[in-house]
């Protein structure tokens, strides 16, 4: 959804350029998140002024913007406080009034940007305008910035009062989800930032290591501190007969301690995603929900809105990156989806590496070894999911039934949601979601957890919410996925829970040397994917030749390949837009049956399985209405290859064998999006990230 980018200098000399060249490039690493429109605001020429630029379209159409301003370029800062924002349309729409960042009015005493919803902005809204406001754009997000100045005007003469404390009012009046960035001009070279449901991270760029790899928590009030901190640990209060007594004041955060004392040169970077900072810095810290990061005079502060009832950590660790810039540019690949399509033999290495034992016929998750024995007492398991991670779990789920013989089912986290489905203490709850930040699947866990289900995680984002707020779970190692329409992800997503299965079967012997035939198909894999990668000139022509003039196109196939067909038709009609349709073949004489005429287009997927002659079964009623199908077949097998279009691929075992069918169909409708002229990597209407339910 929304992207949000950050950018704070303290005794770092940088002139205009530099930093304005910073927030768009930051903005340009957030462009797979999905957006219509981008802005960004920065100080003027003096700290009592800031100067807000935005623009409807791309980021290249604000840096066109932006260079067309009448200012000075080469004028130099000490320290600054620049944001920026690209927006995704949710009230009113794309146009530059509706863009961010907004402001608290025409004097722009306050700035802000925003991911996410707030639900009773109306509310707000209807306040504010009887108090004499007035608005100029049609968001939820405007309100939230007349409402700041309408706090600080009735606030400011109180004693103590400081950007924190305004923040953290105003969010005390919000209902919904949120990441926002605060800047002031009563407050220069500050920033405030806070998230509710929303990710943002804080890179931190210094010449000099770190003391430490942490940031305290502050509490406002020595209570909080005694419910949160241990008696014995002298460095955050006193302590008299046991009782909490005055908090330590600390001048510097531990962590940006300097040798002499003096305040170190540092810059800050925050963003809604690590892939906008990479580029300057590794050392990132993950906010959770309510915290409240303060950065000012060259210190990072971390308040919470309000104390948890179940305690919260009393620091926030500074994390190292393990991405790589290469790893989020294109390199000599015309999109992102095509460069992650050719990623696969290796990113479903990554995801296998260090856990499947080939010559032993073993798996271990560290993730979940802890876990094993609750899981196998389940009274079922619940996969939770969206999109095409709903389509990994709908693709698993036989052989989870078939090794564990836990009872498994698979819910959309929307429709989960919507039927406040019973959840039990005795059940395992899985929850899957390439970024860990999918709201629906979020509130779905968090509704699981109240419930006292064991709530797992499967992510591809190390410090995402579900990661964080999961009993246990599995990062796949997918590498970063870029391209809105997910293709890496999910056959990494596919082979974590597979493995997943066989540690949970590992203690059933009359399932060993089914164990063994799937770990034996896993180490084929990459050069199966291979194999069909190395094809993708015939599938080229056969989209340009055949499929693109179509407007529609059915996919069929049954048992484990009904997930390969919704999966396929999802992509084809998310990057094409072309309409596409997934089938259970098994339900083709119930209804779809009727659509079947010389001219539909159709593949069949009939790669050898048990279901094989059911299949068959089916290629029957389309031909004998005149369908002309194009089948996905094993290579080898002569009596479809002879009598129709086919598209052969390696055989593997029938659990495996959608992670081979999934590759053609991920290359074809790459194909179809570029010979129509689509935006393959940014589809209209589509966010990478859906932040909002």
């Amino acid at each position: 959804m929304c992207g949000i980018f950050g950018y704070l200098n303290y005794l770092v000399e940088r002139d205009r350029r530099f930093i304005l060249d910073t927030l768009t490039n930051g903005l340009s690493r957030l462009e797979y998140r999905g957006y219509d429109s981008a802005g960004l605001a920065v100080d003027g020429d003096n700290e009592e002024t800031t100067l807000i630029i935005k623009q409807v379209g791309k980021v290249a159409a604000l840096k066109k913007l932006v260079d067309e301003q009448p200012v000075d370029f080469q004028k130099t800062f000490i320290s600054h406080t620049g944001m920026a924002h690209t927006r995704w349309a949710t009230h009113g729409q794309p146009c530059q009034i509706n863009s961010h960042p907004h402001r608290s009015g025409e004097d722009n005493e306050f700035t802000l940007v925003h991911n996410g919803i707030i639900t009773n902005y109306k509310e707000i809204k209807l306040l504010l305008t009887k108090k004499g406001y007035t608005f100029e754009s049609d968001t939820d997000t405007e309100c939230v910035a007349k409402l700041t100045k309408y706090i600080y005007d009735s606030q400011k003469d109180t004693p103590g009062f400081n950007l924190t404390s305004l923040v953290k009012a105003v969010a005390k009046e919000l209902e919904g989800s949120f990441a926002f960035i605060f800047k002031s001009i009563h407050f220069p070279n500050e920033i405030v930032a806070t998230r509710r449901g929303s990710p943002l991270l804080v890179g931190v760029k210094t010449a000099k290591k770190l003391k430490v790899d942490f940031v305290d928590v502050e509490f406002s009030n020595p209570t909080e501190v005694a419910a949160s901190t241990p008696a014995k640990d002298a460095n955050n209060f006193l302590s008299v007969d046991g009782q909490p007594q005055q908090m330590l004041h600390r001048s510097q955060s531990r962590a940006f301690l300097s040798e002499d004392g003096l305040p170190q040169p540092i810059e800050y970077f925050l963003a809604s995603d690590a892939a906008a900072i990479v580029e300057h810095t590794k050392r990132v810290l993950y906010l959770e929900d309510d915290d409240i990061a303060h950065i000012a005079d060259g210190e990072l502060h971390i308040h919470r809105l309000r104390r948890d009832a179940d305690g919260t950590a009393t620091t926030r660790s500074i994390q190292t990156l393990e991405i790589e810039l290469a790893e989020i540019m294109k390199g000599s690949f015309d999109h992102f989806m095509q460069k992650e399509i050719y990623e696969q033999p290796e990113s479903v290495v990554n995801t296998m590496r260090g856990r499947v034992n080939f010559e032993k016929h073993e798996v271990t998750l560290g993730g979940l070894r802890g876990y094993l024995p609750i899981i196998r007492r389940a009274r079922r398991i619940v996969f939770i999911a969206c999109g095409t991670s709903y389509h990994s779990c709908l693709a698993t789920r036989g052989i989870f039934e078939e090794l564990t013989e836990i009872p498994t089912q698979i819910d959309l986290a929307s429709d989960f949601l919507d039927r406040r489905t019973p959840i039990f203490r005795d059940d395992v709850c899985v929850f899957v979601s390439q970024s860990g930040e999918t709201a629906d699947t979020i509130l779905a866990m968090r509704y699981c957890l109240e419930r006292g289900a064991l709530a797992v995680g499967i992510t591809n984002t190390v410090g995402s919410s579900i990661s964080r707020e999961s009993h246990c779970g599995v990062h796949i190692n997918a590498g970063p996925e870029i391209g809105v329409a997910s293709t890496k992800a999910y056959t990494s997503q596919y082979i974590a829970l597979v493995m997943m299965a066989i540690q949970l079967s590992e203690d059933r012997v009359s399932t060993t040397e089914r164990r063994k035939e799937i770990i034996d198909g896993l180490y084929l894999l990459p050069g199966h994917i291979k194999e069909v990668l190395a094809e993708a000139a015939s599938l080229q022509k056969l989209a340009s030749e055949t499929l693109t003039k179509e407007k529609s196109l059915l996919i069929l196939g049954r048992g484990y390949q009904n997930a390969t067909c919704l999966e396929g038709a999802l992509k084809i009609k998310e990057i094409s837009y072309m309409h596409s349709e997934g089938i259970l073949a098994g339900e083709l004489k119930h209804g779809p049956l009727a659509l079947i005429d010389e001219a539909m287009a159709v593949i069949l997927i009939m790669t050898k399985d048990s279901l094989f002659p059911k299949v068959q079964s089916a290629l029957q009623q389309v031909t004998a209405r005149k369908g002309q199908p194009i089948i996905i077949c094993n290579k080898g097998d002569d009596d479809l290859t002879k009598n129709y279009k086919t598209i052969p691929v390696p055989q593997t075992t029938d659990c495996l064998q959608g992670l081979v069918n999934i590759i053609p169909l991920q290359l074809l409708s790459y194909y179809l999006a570029v010979l129509k002229g689509q935006d393959v990597d940014f589809p209209r209407n589509l966010a990478k990230s859906v932040t909002v339910e």
